[in-house]
């Protein structure tokens, strides 16, 4: 009778409905014109870092195809939810389906995992580029590149199949989220059964997408310090750090965002708080890295000005 009846909750779980920020009706409106707003700046914002950097020949380097990837990998993040997420802000019921959760979840899950290892390589091609400028171009080509980038989407991808189809297969006891999205450890609190398995791997998934990525990342940012402050003119060691700020601005805000998320103990007042946290990772990040890349480059900068003037001289 047990095994019938959960087999019977299994399959009328067919539809998820999504309750997160239930408290605050009165701001739907307002979340749904700064979401929107953000996801246009978000797909233009991106969309104009890719197509500079394949449109000119001085941006095909290293450290413009990993931010191009960067860049794909946060509108295939934003994609997975916003859409969504707009639409819901909107309408009353608020609901996905069983497949388009499970979707949901592998396409977010797999692209913040490949963005955490590619921010890993990111490091690297700094620390190779500030470390060892001669050995760089020789070793930082363009085959290590494409496989490097590679390996993070395959990262991202093999976790997130192994954590969607542990969750999934689960009984669940009911069918309403309290969050935004279908976001993982949400769902997982809906299981009728036991997920140690799903938390055991978890852990460990974590340990290579977040911890070690981290621990890199450190590293190859304690041996740049070092390297910027053997050099002996002030102006060697701004331009030596400006070719890494950037980047160190991108990791801090994703990283101390993920850790905040995940690391500080959970509180049923603090709830809504963590949801808007979760939002300002979802949307603002994204929105935030071709600004800041942009902004604090001069190679952006140049490009920009040059492919402006190659459409007015091409008009006039």
């Amino acid at each position: 009778d047990r095994e019938q009846m959960e087999r019977h909750n299994k399959t009328s779980v067919t539809m998820f409905f999504l309750h997160g920020l239930a408290g605050y009706p009165v701001f739907y409106l307002v979340f749904f014109l700064l979401c929107l707003i953000m996801y246009i700046v978000i797909l233009l914002g991106n969309s104009f870092l890719i197509t500079i950097s394949i449109l000119d020949s001085h941006l095909h380097t290293p450290m413009y195809f990993f931010l191009s990837n960067l860049s794909f990998l946060d509108i295939c993040y934003t994609s997975s939810s916003i859409p969504l997420l707009l639409v819901n802000f909107l309408s009353e019921e608020k609901s996905i389906s069983f497949i388009g959760c499970g979707l949901q979840m592998f396409f977010s899950f797999a692209m913040g995992a490949a963005e955490c290892v590619l921010l890993s390589v990111m490091a690297f091609d700094r620390y190779m580029a500030i470390c060892s400028p001669l050995r760089y171009p020789i070793i930082m080509n363009k085959g290590l590149s494409v496989k490097l980038v590679t390996s993070c989407w395959m990262a991202g991808g093999l976790s997130s199949v192994i954590h969607t189809s542990l969750a999934m297969r689960l009984t669940f006891c009911g069918n309403i989220i309290d969050y935004l999205t279908c976001e993982i450890l949400a769902v997982l609190k809906l299981a009728c059964e036991d997920i140690s398995l799903n938390m055991i791997i978890m852990v460990i998934s974590n340990i290579f997408t977040i911890v070690i990525p981290v621990i890199f990342i450190l590293i190859s940012y304690l041996f740049i310090l070092v390297t910027i402050l053997r050099i002996n003119s002030v102006e060697g060691r701004k331009k030596a750090f400006s070719t890494c700020s950037s980047h160190l601005t991108v990791v801090i805000m994703f990283y101390g965002t993920i850790l905040f998320m995940y690391m500080k103990p959970e509180s049923k007042d603090s709830h809504a708080t963590d949801e808007l946290i979760a939002l300002f990772y979802a949307v603002v990040i994204p929105m935030l890295n071709p600004i800041i890349y942009s902004l604090r480059n001069k190679d952006v900068k140049a490009a920009v000005i040059k492919l402006s003037k190659n459409i007015f001289l091409q008009r006039t």
